[in-house]
């Protein structure tokens, strides 16, 4: 079983900077993509931005150039560096982690950890 726990979140106000961490636990061989997903209120889940084991990455337009994902392989860890943040970036925020199991390869997500962005 896999478990994926992000953490970081709060509230924050507009221009201010946030960094998520998130952690993937237990039983795979290794992680694949990873990835930062949101949902604001009223709206559909959305992709915020991914990298690769070898660190590609790709980001939603809304977010290019304010926020920058990272990785630590040794670690099984993501983060989510998040600067100039705006009103329109509070959401619930997921990790998605796509980790290589004895059955194949699976997406598993956080709970997700809430982030409020202030006036």
């Amino acid at each position: 079983q896999v478990q994926v726990v992000e953490s970081g979140g709060g509230l924050v106000q507009a221009g201010g900077s946030l960094r998520l961490s998130c952690a993937a636990s237990g039983r795979f061989f290794s992680i694949a993509e990873m990835g930062w997903y949101r949902q604001a209120p009223g709206k559909q889940r959305e992709l915020v931005a991914t990298i690769s084991r070898g660190g590609r990455t790709n980001y939603a337009d809304a977010v290019k150039g304010r926020f920058t994902i990272s990785r630590d392989n040794s670690k099984n860890m993501a983060y989510l560096q998040m600067n100039s943040l705006k009103i329109e970036d509070t959401a619930v925020y997921y990790c998605a982690a796509d980790c290589g199991q004895t059955d194949g390869t699976r997406r598993t997500w956080g709970q997700g950890t809430q982030v409020t962005v202030s006036s």
